[in-house]
């Protein structure tokens, strides 16, 4: 891929993100926020939040780039013609923008055959953007922009875990995520896409989730590796397919939880 095409895919991404964020801060916390329920056994909220975000976003790729894919969390699959597809999650993490916590936010990837290219996770209310791909790894937002890098292995005793939810997946699946957190030093849940987020800042050093879509690791894989980590699914293969996710900061932790994994769910 030449520089211009890549320049010009960065350039979009960000066009993306910029019409999502309005969409997503106009209901942010107000009171008559409503939701409906696309689950069946767990509750699956999606808001007028998310598809207005999703269509800002999709009116940006018609204009500026109309021959690529889209895959949307809300409105699903747009064929494209140039091989390249734009991943698109406008609210990652709508229960906790239900709550009005702030570790919810939009996801916006770019893709070829191969997988995911470049990415950002953008949070629209705390004004954070994390970026990686295409040799760029830096987060911007209210302290300036600065380079991002996933910390340096350290044993799980001295680690720290970060996850969605403790009902990951199966029974299995979440035998499996317990046999690694009860290794860690801390574990902490609630934080959705953020979590990845924090881990390619250096903050932490697992992200561990099951159940997951293509549209949920995509942006965070392209994220996470540009700045020094590893995402895998729990076999060790690649990971943009969605399912069962881990995101480690190094190689050495990575092989030490993924071990623990497959041994619980093994066993």
């Amino acid at each position: 891929m030449d520089d211009t095409l890549k320049a010009d895919l960065i350039r979009v991404a960000h066009l993306i993100a910029d019409a999502a964020r309005p969409e997503t801060l106009r209901l942010f916390r107000s009171p008559g926020l409503q939701a409906d329920n696309k689950g069946q056994d767990l509750f699956d909220p999606v808001t007028a939040a998310d598809r207005a975000a999703e269509a800002a976003m999709r009116a940006v790729i018609a204009c500026e780039r109309p021959d690529d894919g889209i895959l949307g969390e809300e409105m699903g699959v747009q064929a494209g013609t140039s091989g390249l597809t734009w991943v698109l999650d406008p609210i990652d993490g709508t229960r906790g923008y239900l709550c009005g916590t702030p570790t919810w936010g939009v996801l916006v990837s770019v893709a070829d055959a191969t997988g995911p290219l470049f990415g950002l996770i953008d949070q629209p209310f705390i004004g954070e953007r994390f970026i990686g791909g295409f040799g760029i790894a830096e987060v911007q937002g209210p302290h300036g922009t600065h380079p991002l890098a996933t910390r340096q292995s350290r044993p799980l005793e001295s680690s720290i875990m970060l996850t969605t939810f403790p009902e990951v997946g199966t029974k299995v699946e979440g035998r499996a995520f317990r046999a690694v957190s009860e290794r860690m030093q801390l574990t902490r849940y609630g934080m959705d896409c953020y979590g990845y987020a924090l881990l390619a800042a250096g903050q932490v050093d697992l992200v561990i989730e099951a159940g997951l879509q293509p549209y949920d690791v995509h942006a965070p894989i392209c994220v996470i590796q540009a700045a020094g980590g590893i995402v895998s699914n729990w076999q060790g293969g690649a990971a943009h397919h969605g399912g069962r996710v881990i995101a480690a900061a190094n190689r050495d932790i990575h092989a030490v939880a993924l071990q623990i994994l497959q041994d619980a769910i093994d066993g």
